[in-house]
C-alpha cells in the first residue's frame, strides 16, 4: 500500500479519496458571496452557483496539490531572501502548509465551494491555520506564474516516470528476445512474407522505437525545467523577489527570461504530449504484431491465459483484448495532444482562461502512457512463441528469392541481371530456396544478442537518471520526497 508521502507526490491517496466539502462560512454567508476568493476585495457578489461549479477545477487539478506546496514553500524562502517576510513568519508558514500536505494526503482536507482550484484551496487552508502568513504568502506571486510553476514540477516528475516505464517495456523486448534463442519467423513488408528474421531481431525492432521514446520525453524534461515564478500576472513585480533562490530550492536549470511568455508559455506541455502521442503510436504498432501472431491465421504465439480473455458466447474463443486495448487506447493520446493544440491556437498574449484546460489533455495522456507501458512490459514477458508454426511458415520459399538473387550477384551476376533471373523462376514455379532459415540468418549477420545488450545497457542507464530525476522537492519532512 502507498505510503501518505507516495500518495501527496503523485496525487493519490492511500485509501479511498472522501473529501468533505462545506459551505462557505459554515453556511452562514450567501453561496453569491465573492468572500474566500483570491480576488474577492474587487466583487460585490460571487459567480452563480451554475458557473461556479462550470468554472471549477478542482476536480482536476487536485493531483497537483504536493507541487503547489512545494512551490509555496520555495517561494516562501525566497520571501525571506528578499526581507518580505521574517524567519517567524516563513516557519509558520511552513508549519502551515505541512499540515495542509498531510490532510490532502490523507483524504482528510475540506474543501469548501469557494475553493475554485486547489490553489486556491491550499491558500484557504493556510490562512484558516496562520492568518499572517496565510495573507503573506501571495506576496509577489499570481497565479498565473504559480499554476505554471506547478505544471512545470509535474512534468518533470511525469517523465521520470515515464523514462523509468519506457525501460522497463525495453528491457522486456530484450530479455523475451534472448529468450527466444535461434528461432526464426517470417519478416513482413505490405503484410507479405518477405525474408527470415530472428523473433528476437522482430522484437527488438519494437525496442527501439521506445528508446527514441526515451529521448523524446528527456527532451520534455528539459523543456519544463525553467522557473517562471516570479512573472507575476504578466510583467514581474517591483518587489525585490529572489527568483535565483527559487530555483533553487526546486532545482531548476534556469530561469525564464520573458514574464508574459513564461505565464503563457505551454510549449512544454506539447513537447511531453508528443511524446506521449509517439509511445502510443509506438506500442500500437507493437500490439498490432501481437493480434496478428497469435491469430489462427498465422499462430506463431500462444497467449497464456494470464494475458487473454475470452468470449461470454463462443467457448472456443481465447482473444488478445490486453494488445488491442494497447491498440485502441492510441487513441487518448492523439485526443490528448489535439485538445491541447486547439485550446492553445490563436490565444492572445499573455494568460487566459483557457488555459485551465491544459490539465485534462495532459493528466489523461500522462497517464495513458504509463498504463500502457506497463501492460506491454507484462504482455511481452508471456509471449509464447510456436515454435512448429514458425517452422512451417518458414518452409514458403519464396522467402529465400532474394538470398537466390544475392548469391548470383557473389558469383559476379549484375544485380538486375540476378533479379530478373530469379523473379522468373518464381514466376514459372520453379524456384527453390538455396538454403533454409538458420543459414540465411547466418549469413545476414543479425547479431540478436549484442542488440539485446545494447537495449538492456540504455535502460539501465535511463532508469538511473530516473532515479536521479528531479532533484528533491522542498516539501515538509512528512512528506519528502528523498
Amino acid at each position: 500500500m502507498p505510503s501518505h508521502r507516495d500518495a501527496l507526490l503523485h496525487g493519490r491517496s492511500s485509501g479511498p479519496r472522501r473529501h468533505a466539502v462545506e459551505p462557505s462560512g459554515g453556511g452562514l454567508m450567501p453561496f453569491r458571496s465573492a468572500r474566500g476568493k483570491l480576488y474577492s476585495g474587487r466583487f460585490a457578489e460571487g459567480l452563480l452557483p451554475e458557473l461556479e461549479r462550470f468554472a471549477s477545477s478542482l476536480s482536476v487539478d487536485l493531483r497537483l496539490a504536493p507541487f503547489d506546496v512545494a512551490g509555496s514553500i520555495a517561494h516562501a524562502r525566497g520571501l525571506r531572501a528578499a526581507g518580505l517576510i521574517t524567519e517567524e513568519q516563513l516557519r509558520g508558514i511552513e508549519r502551515g502548509l505541512g499540515r495542509v500536505a498531510a490532510e490532502i494526503a490523507a483524504g482528510e482536507f475540506r474543501f469548501q465551494e469557494t475553493d475554485e482550484d486547489v490553489h486556491t484551496a491550499i491558500e484557504r487552508r493556510l490562512t484558516e491555520l496562520d492568518p499572517d502568513g496565510g495573507a503573506r504568502l501571495h506576496t509577489g506571486r499570481s497565479r498565473n506564474d504559480q499554476i505554471a510553476l506547478d505544471l512545470r514540477l509535474y512534468c518533470r516528475e511525469a517523465c521520470a516516470r515515464l523514462t523509468r516505464a519506457l525501460a522497463g517495456a525495453a528491457a522486456a523486448l530484450a530479455d523475451r528476445a534472448v529468450a527466444a534463442g535461434r528461432l526464426v519467423m517470417p519478416g513482413y513488408t505490405h503484410l507479405q512474407r518477405a525474408q527470415p528474421v530472428p523473433v528476437g531481431l522482430h522484437l527488438l525492432a519494437h525496442a527501439q522505437p521506445l528508446l527514441r521514446d526515451a529521448a523524446r520525453v528527456r527532451h520534455a524534461y528539459q523543456a519544463a525545467d525553467e522557473m517562471p515564478l516570479g512573472a507575476g500576472a504578466l510583467a514581474g513585480s517591483t518587489l525585490p523577489l529572489r527568483r535565483e533562490v527559487v530555483a533553487a530550492e526546486l532545482g531548476f536549470g534556469r530561469l525564464s527570461a520573458n514574464p508574459m511568455d513564461a505565464v503563457a508559455d505551454r510549449d512544454f506541455l506539447l513537447d511531453l504530449l508528443h511524446a506521449g502521442v509517439s509511445i502510443a503510436i509506438h506500442l500500437s504498432r507493437l500490439a498490432e504484431d501481437v493480434v496478428l501472431w497469435a491469430s489462427s491465421e498465422f499462430g506463431f504465439v500462444r497467449l497464456p491465459d494470464r494475458v487473454a480473455t475470452g468470449s461470454s458466447l463462443m467457448p472456443q474463443k481465447k482473444n488478445p483484448d490486453v494488445a488491442e486495448l494497447i491498440r485502441g487506447r492510441s487513441g487518448r493520446a492523439l485526443g490528448g495532444y489535439t485538445a491541447l493544440v486547439t485550446v492553445l491556437k490563436g490565444l492572445p498574449m499573455a494568460y487566459d482562461r483557457d488555459l485551465q484546460e491544459d490539465k485534462v489533455a495532459l493528466f489523461a495522456v500522462v497517464d495513458n502512457a504509463e498504463a500502457c507501458l506497463e501492460a506491454t512490459r507484462l504482455l511481452v514477458e508471456e509471449l509464447d512463441f510456436d515454435a512448429e508454426r514458425l517452422a512451417a511458415a518458414l518452409e514458403d520459399q519464396g522467402l529465400y528469392a532474394t538470398d537466390a538473387a544475392e548469391r548470383l550477384v557473389a558469383e559476379g551476376v549484375p544485380f538486375r541481371r540476378a533479379h530478373h533471373r530469379v523473379a522468373g523462376q518464381v514466376r514459372a514455379g520453379e524456384f527453390r530456396a538455396p538454403w533454409g532459415p538458420e543459414r540465411s540468418v547466418q549469413l545476414r549477420r543479425l547479431d540478436v544478442a549484442a542488440q539485446a545488450r545494447a537495449v538492456r545497457r540504455e535502460a539501465a542507464r535511463l532508469r538511473r537518471w530516473a532515479e536521479a530525476n528531479p532533484p528533491p522537492l522542498p516539501l515538509p519532512d512528512t512528506v519528502r520526497s528523498r
